[in-house]
């Protein structure tokens, strides 16, 4: 199989021991990557500054470390991590998040399958403290046709879970400033540049949610930095101002009510399985 590199951000937040978990999906997959590039986005607490050290230590030419002095947000960490990545094809991975044992082998699979893939993600479960309490699914459309439909008002990709060619994500632009949107924006220029997607319905990845994830959710501040990220996908061309103004007007809704009311939005409304 193609040799492959992982890609994560790590900053200061981070929870140590969810790291580790992260950690421990990787190096337990069926098929190992060749590279994994951590970009330190931003000084790390002494704890996870030790938790990475024991991992590195353990294989110096596995991990490729990218420090970067202040943090600078997702996705400027991505779009900086991605250029020391020495293999065409990527993983994401967040770093509380957890990859199903085959998640890497199952991917690689695809684009052997399919030489002029370009990205390929999954549906993924949503779990709060531990794998085993599951709350909800994020599925997502399937084939190009319907990914690329999707997009126009949702995410077709789940962040955590793509695999995706380097070369393809340099040709769109790589990741973009873009508050709330920097994945959003790189699937447009992706798909835009030409890409040929698809997503995989079996979940590849345990993905961490609680109530801090409801909470960020919510808020006018959180309405207006969506809204500017929406004007920013408009001013692609990709969408139209329709799309635009019915994205927005969605997410006031989910902005303004109560949190328990938003986590329930989530878990039991936007959470559906599509072809």
């Amino acid at each position: 199989m193609e040799k492959f590199s992982v890609l994560m951000s790590l900053y200061i937040k981070e929870k140590p021991e969810y790291f580790i978990q992260c950690m421990e999906s990787v190096l337990n997959q069926t098929v190992m990557p060749e590279q994994i590039v951590i970009v330190k986005d931003g000084p790390l607490t002494p704890e996870l500054e030790n938790t990475l050290k024991k991992y590195t230590d353990n294989d110096h030419d596995l991990y490729t470390i990218v420090p970067l002095e202040k943090n600078m947000g997702l996705g400027l960490a991505l779009a900086e991590g991605i250029k020391y990545c020495r293999n065409n094809l990527v993983a994401r991975m967040d770093t509380d998040d957890i990859a199903v044992k085959e998640r890497f082998e199952i991917q690689l699979q695809e684009f052997e399958q399919d030489p002029e893939l370009d990205i390929c993600g999954s549906s993924i479960v949503e779990f709060e403290k531990n794998i085993d309490n599951v709350v909800s699914k994020r599925m997502v459309p399937l084939n190009d046709v319907s990914i690329k439909k999707y997009q126009k008002r949702r995410d077709a990709f789940n962040h955590m879970t793509v695999m995706y060619k380097r070369d393809m994500v340099l040709r769109a632009g790589n990741y973009q400033s873009c508050l709330l949107m920097e994945d959003t924006l790189l699937w447009v220029h992706m798909i835009l540049a030409g890409a040929k997607c698809k997503n995989i319905a079996e979940p590849l990845v345990y993905a961490r949610v609680g109530k801090d994830m409801y909470d960020r959710r919510g808020g006018w501040n959180y309405y207006k930095k969506y809204c500017a990220g929406r004007k920013r996908v408009l001013e692609t061309g990709y969408i139209s101002w329709l799309d635009y103004q019915i994205t927005c007007m969605a997410q006031l809704i989910v902005a303004i009510v109560p949190r328990k009311s938003r986590a329930w939005i989530f878990k039991k409304v936007l959470r559906k399985n599509h072809a």
